[in-house]
């Protein structure tokens, strides 16, 4: 979720659910290290619980940047050995990291020896010619023998060779069942599973299998679902009636940031599929597209986009959209 799940992404998702757990952006150890670490790992209060996720195969690196992390206040702290861009491969980390199980087990050693919050790892269920019957079950042991706290699997190969990153998130099939059998193999490793889940109920079904879901797309692109996750898997109350009533609730935080120099598209650019088959979306959509991008847009242009749609209740969300 490389620039998607920002700060300003993560406060508004936790206006809509209070017991998920948020995570953010891939961050790389070297720009933990050497770059502008409150512009890169600052975040508010109120994301909590928020872990972070990064991206590195150096081991001293890696426990540097989590104690780093955890002294800024992160609940947790997430290895990403999932991500097949090219990019990623190039800094030798991410899912090419499954052909080298051993150091990720390393890795993962290291940091916790540095820190004492959770240290979990985020895999797929294989690369390229990798056989997932064998290596998921030879890779899920190295990590958990290391000491990592969960395993997050995404279910699916990741094909290095041959495909794009889009296409590595769409081409490979799904096998949930896989994850499913891990965990049974592994009742003391926390297995979270993750891929293609684009609703809260289809996540309760998974939880019948596994320790936990992790959405990333869907509650991303359409995050009105994010408002069914406390009331079904958590048994409380939405924290707000609709999205209406959570962006409302968002604006003094966008006020603040535009104070400070923030410009409105970097805030809004996350609010664009906020509302689906609700009677104004577009026009929302549309105003800010075209208004929240000019150099002096301010809070009035959120404003007004949001007079555009018709009030809808949040019950509707896990149902009619689901």
């Amino acid at each position: 979720m490389m620039e998607w799940t920002d700060r300003h992404c993560r406060f508004f998702h936790r206006l809509l659910t209070r017991k998920a757990l948020l995570y953010t952006e891939m961050v790389t150890t070297g720009a933990v290290i050497h770059g502008d670490r409150e512009r890169l790992l600052g975040f508010d209060p109120f994301e909590h619980p928020v872990a972070l996720q990064l991206g590195g195969s150096d081991p001293r690196q890696l426990a540097d940047s989590a104690r780093i992390g955890q002294d800024f206040g992160y609940r947790e702290i997430n290895l990403n050995v999932g991500c097949p861009s090219d990019r990623v491969q190039e800094g030798r980390f991410g899912a090419c990291l499954m052909a080298e199980p051993d150091l990720v087990g390393a890795c993962v050693a290291a940091m916790k020896s540095a820190v004492t919050l959770p240290v979990t790892v985020k895999c797929r269920i294989g690369i390229d010619h990798q056989d997932p019957e064998q290596s998921l079950d030879a890779f899920a042991q190295g990590v958990k023998a290391a000491g990592a706290d969960a395993l997050i699997v995404h279910a699916r190969k990741a094909w290095l060779d041959g495909l794009s990153p889009r296409e590595n998130r769409d081409i490979p099939p799904l096998d949930y069942d896989r994850v499913y059998r891990l965990k049974r193999a592994n009742p003391d490793l926390e297995i979270v599973i993750n891929g293609g889940i684009g609703a809260i109920d289809d996540a309760a079904v998974h939880l019948q299998h596994v320790d936990g879901v992790m959405m990333g797309r869907a509650a991303y692109q359409e995050p009105y679902r994010l408002l069914a996750v406390d009331p079904l898997l958590f048994g409380e109350p939405a924290p707000v009636a609709s999205m209406q009533a959570a962006v409302e609730q968002y604006l003094p935080y966008v006020e603040r940031e535009l104070s400070k120099g923030t410009r409105l598209h970097a805030i809004t650019r996350h609010m664009l599929g906020l509302f689906r088959a609700v009677p104004g979306a577009r026009a929302f959509r549309r105003h800010l597209s075209t208004h929240a991008v000019k150099p002096d847009a301010g809070i009035g242009v959120l404003r007004d986009a949001l007079a555009l749609v018709v009030d809808t209740p949040s019950h509707l969300t896990h149902t009619e959209a689901a």
